[in-house]
């Protein structure tokens, strides 16, 4: 106990001078983002007509989204609101059935909200999540959201994905200025290097073109117009395998279950008030067959002796229903090319592990940063200005990316069962760090839940997690042996958090006023 309490006063000593350095940090971005407004006092907007031509959609925009899912419905929503003309291209507009998006964060849920977007979780059957329930080798240990500075309402949702996408839908199709149109874009066209619209093909099979000053590409992990626009460099770490469990009391009401099983973790979590979504992590890119009943017999062998026994009949039952579906799990660092007259939003342009359902909250924060650097202009059409102006995007969306994506490739890696002796300490240091209570939890879920997206406290935590396991292994009779072990504990934590770092930008992160773009000013108004 008394080792706890050290480490608690190292903790806090170090915790205070990081409070510092971000009160610095906040206070020259808000200098900076005082010098980018211009009152130019012109709520409409403004643009140059392009000349018709021959297959050319007839609809004027100002910005073309390709994409109505989460992101492009999202950003549809909020770019109409601000009065753009917004022409928004989706390749299907049936509802979707996926098996993730499904987890909504708090940090998530406050976007919603500062979008105006919240009374999308309504009428879904969307379930109040109010943190995790962490599950090791017969252990179990409870960790709560940090929210008692808000409001009541404010926690995290779970919910159909399809059903949140089509409320979000709907409301940006009672928009007058957005045009909501099923196709299929085929390619960006281009001028001169710069992007000047889109060719699709419509529902009926008609080609088209439409043009705006903007084109905003948000079409998905899948996304076939990224490589333009971006160097993706897509790992796929694991697979994910869907049941439904139906009539599932969980053994924590309202949480999100992560039990840390052998080989990777099993996620359990409220989607409806009878119906619990249940993703088993595969590692690798091959998954067991579905249709010659290899997954049943793995689930049922391998998966379900080690879930929670309160949970075991309603996942047999579920494997037995046969609705079974897998997805490889991506990631994939922000790399764009910045590129005028165009712009990559969502999971086309950055995805993360999807362990800790982040995705949404990154999105929907790029989205209000984009929207409130896209307020200070009334006109569109200097591309060249417009992209140089929208670079500082890159660096202002990072303290929330940064910390979400890390933290999810970093706790996929350290949740992960290991043969090696030094991450198997890791993996227990970690689930003994967060069932210490207090800051020791607090601390993580609130970087997890987007509540506190700070990298510098994401890197303390994690290293924080390192110490302690090295102080379990010292403690109370040090060894050669154990010294040993100790120091590979560090050097493993170093070896998953350092390469994660360096993919997402660590000058743009931890260096913001040595990138020229966090400087720029918005081009004049016309």
């Amino acid at each position: 106990m008394a080792d706890q309490y050290t480490w608690g006063l190292i903790l806090g000593a170090v915790l205070g001078l990081v409070a510092v350095y971000n009160l610095g940090l906040l206070a020259l971005y808000n200098l900076v983002m005082r010098n980018k407004s211009e009152d130019n006092g012109a709520d409409s907007l403004r643009k140059t007509p392009t000349p018709a031509l021959n297959g050319e959609c007839p609809f004027d925009a100002d910005v073309i989204v390709v994409g109505a899912g989460v992101a492009g419905a999202a950003l549809a929503n909020t770019l109409a609101k601000d009065g753009r003309r917004v022409h928004v291209i989706e390749r299907d507009l049936s509802e979707p059935d996926r098996i993730v998006g499904e987890l909504l964060q708090p940090g998530g849920y406050l976007k919603l909200i500062e979008l105006g977007l919240e009374d999308c979780v309504e009428q879904i059957d969307a379930q109040r999540v109010f943190g995790y329930a962490l599950f090791k080798d017969g252990n179990r240990t409870q960790i709560s959201y940090p929210l008692e500075k808000f409001h009541s309402d404010v926690a995290g949702r779970g919910f159909h994905n399809g059903r949140f996408v089509q409320r979000l839908r709907e409301k940006a199709a009672s928009l007058p200025n957005v045009r909501l149109e099923q196709g299929t874009v085929t390619s960006l066209l281009e001028e001169k290097g710069t992007i000047k619209g889109v060719q699709y093909k419509t529902k009926a099979g008609e080609e088209l073109t439409a043009y705006a000053p903007l084109t905003i590409v948000c079409d998905g992990c899948f996304s076939n117009l990224r490589r333009s626009l971006c160097n993706p460099k897509v790992d796929v770490p694991s697979c994910f395998v869907g049941l439904v469990l139906e009539n599932c009391n969980l053994p924590f009401e309202n949480h999100g279950h992560v039990v840390l099983a052998d080989p990777s973790p099993i996620l359990f979590y409220p989607i409806s008030s009878n119906e619990v979504r249940c993703l088993v992590d595969i590692p690798g890119q091959k998954v067991p067959s579905i249709s010659n009943g290899e997954m049943a017999n793995y689930l049922k062998t391998v998966v379900a002796p080690q879930i929670p026994r309160e949970i075991f009949h309603s996942f047999v039952a579920a494997v037995d229903g046969g609705n079974i579906k897998t997805m490889p799990n991506r990631s994939m660092p922000a790399a764009p090319y910045p590129t005028p007259g165009a712009l990559l939003m969502g999971d086309a342009f950055n995805m993360r592990h999807p362990l800790t359902g982040g995705g949404m909250t990154v999105a929907l924060s790029d989205i209000v940063i984009l929207r409130n650097l896209l307020r200070h202009l009334s006109n569109l059409n200097d591309a060249p200005a417009l992209c140089n102006y929208l670079e500082s995007f890159y660096t202002l969306r990072k303290p929330v990316a940064f910390t979400i994506n890390t933290l999810a490739g970093a706790l996929y890696q350290v949740f992960s069962a290991s043969p090696d002796e030094a991450r198997k300490e890791m993996r227990q240091a970690c689930f003994d760090y967060l069932s210490l209570g207090g800051i020791f939890s607090s601390g993580p879920v609130s970087l997890l839940s987007g509540l506190n997206p700070r990298p510098l406290i994401l890197v303390l935590h994690f290293f924080a997690v390192a110490i302690y396991g090295v102080g379990r292994i010292l403690l109370p009779f040090p060894s050669p042996y154990r010294f040993w072990i100790g120091a590979r504990i560090i050097t493993s934590a170093s070896g998953i958090i350092f390469p994660i770092m360096k993919a997402e930008g660590l000058r743009q992160m931890f260096f913001p006023a040595t990138v020229p773009a966090y400087y720029y000013q918005a081009p004049p108004s016309n």
